[in-house]
């Protein structure tokens, strides 16, 4: 894969012009707008190591508290995006370079299973991809409970995978954009995270430096998600589509509702299989949708399809025919998996614990009262499993692959005191009184048995 760097840093241009750090966070402390200068400096410091950490926190406050202005996130994006190494493809993949982010949620595997199809479409999808963090799963941290499965690929490693399979899921390389491997640490050690202008700049800078063709973005919104409405949830993706078309990426994205989880399974192995069930058509409905309309509107972008209608029923067929799930099967083996297990996982009838790691203990929980299933917090389940070892509270700290939870009912179905409606798969530590109670009172029964089920999306921004 041939690899470009777009500039390289010169400090002493900017002691030439008498900038400096802490100059830079006073103006931005003041609320002043910073110049593009300002955030070179900034950018190029943080990126060579040579400013302190108590000043890239003190940054990160001030951008927090103040904000920033368009042409101040522009360029934000624009200097982390060339920090590093850019990303360049063979000609012949013009215009079919695509990938999708969410901004996380509970139980959401659709880059499992969307990677695939898109491949399995003609498109090609080198997803980087990242690790759990607090709440919310980790597409990175799902495909490691796969024995074998290596998310570090080196840049020619990404092109021949790309080549044969159409399709990788990997981690962030060192090379690509650096500097957004320290900020985003720090924006988590300062409580920074929910910044804007921060989230803009760090998701777009590394779809930029992939060198997409064109990109969707699944904005989430709602009890377990960032932002708890849609109207927050609206600005962050008008700014996300505003950088990532302003950087030549067909931007669009998709608003979509995240108060109880996505599909049936949570936790990592869990969700890896309930993928793979996907991809043999058997996926659940909600799953389904965003599958079938990020990917619809992909190929949309990249004129695989003549609308979204169609789009979505490209997506369909190559499920259907078994497409998309001999490409999964063949990233697997092109990341590390043995031909055996992969075979194993994507077979018609399996066992899937024959491969997967199963958890030591299994607990299901009873409804405590007759009614109708109508709504679960998925915040309260993400919680207990984090605790129990699904997730992690900082970056680098293990977790534990085998625990999860599958979802025993379905909403709008009537059940009866007793039902079993959760099976919690753990390990140590045990469930105690308090978490028991907590994952309880997470249920909603009613008397309306006649519940439809809503559409996850709510709205769509596409470009023109």
């Amino acid at each position: 894969m041939l690899l470009s760097s777009y500039r390289q840093l010169h400090c002493n241009i900017f002691q030439v012009n008498m900038l400096s750090i802490p100059d830079v966070i006073r103006k931005k402390r003041d609320g002043e707008t910073l110049s593009d200068d300002d955030i070179k400096l900034f950018i190029g410091a943080v990126t060579e190591k040579s400013i302190q950490d108590a000043q890239t926190g003190a940054m990160l406050m001030a951008i927090w508290q103040k904000g920033m202005e368009v042409t101040e996130i522009e360029s934000f994006t624009r200097e982390m995006m060339l920090s590093g190494e850019v990303m360049s493809w063979p000609q012949e993949w013009a215009g079919q370079v695509v990938d999708k982010h969410s901004t996380g949620g509970v139980g959401d595997k659709v880059s499992l299973v969307l990677a695939p199809v898109l491949a399995a479409c003609g498109l090609k999808v080198p997803m980087i991809s990242g690790r759990g963090l607090a709440h919310t799963g980790g597409t990175l941290d799902k495909l490691e409970s796969i024995p074998g499965f290596n998310i570090q690929q080196s840049s020619e490693q990404i092109l021949k995978i790309l080549g044969s399979v159409g399709c990788c899921i990997v981690g962030q390389t060192e090379k690509i954009v650096p500097a957004d491997r320290v900020l985003y640490a720090q924006r988590d050690a300062t409580s920074t995270v929910d910044s804007l202008p921060l989230i803009t700049g760090s998701i777009i800078s590394k779809k930029g430096a992939e060198s997409l063709s064109a990109l969707i973005l699944d904005v989430k919104f709602g009890k377990a998600a960032l932002y708890k409405d849609l109207e927050s949830a609206k600005k962050l993706a008008q700014s996300l589509g505003r950088e990532g078309n302003g950087l030549g990426m067909r931007t669009g994205a998709v608003l979509s509702t995240m108060d109880s989880v996505i599909g049936r399974n949570v936790g990592n192995s869990l969700e890896v299989i309930e993928s793979l069930e996907a991809l043999k058509g058997n996926g659940p409905e909600d799953l389904m949708e965003l599958v079938t309309t990020l990917g619809g509107i992909l190929l949309l972008m990249t004129s695989k399809a003549s609308d979204l209608s169609e789009g979505r029923k490209q997506v369909l067929d190559v499920v259907k025919s078994g497409a998309a799930l001999l490409r999964f099967q063949a990233m697997m083996e092109a990341q590390g998996v043995a031909k055996k297990t992969a075979e194993t996982l994507c077979s018609a009838h399996t066992d899937y614990f024959s491969v997967l790691r199963k958890s030591e203990h299994q607990t299901e929980l009873r409804t405590l009262a007759d009614g109708a299933v109508t709504g679960l917090d998925g915040l309260v389940l993400a919680q207990v499993l984090h605790k129990l070892g699904a997730g992690r509270s900082k970056a680098g700290e293990p977790i534990n692959h085998s625990v999860g939870a599958e979802l025993l009912v379905s909403f709008g179905q009537k059940v009866e005191k007793g039902t079993p409606w959760l099976r919690i798969h753990y390990e140590k530590p045990s469930l105690t009184p308090d978490q028991m109670s907590r994952l309880q009172n997470a249920l909603t029964l009613g008397s309306d048995s006649k519940m439809q089920t809503q559409s996850l999306v709510k709205e769509l921004l596409l470009p023109n």
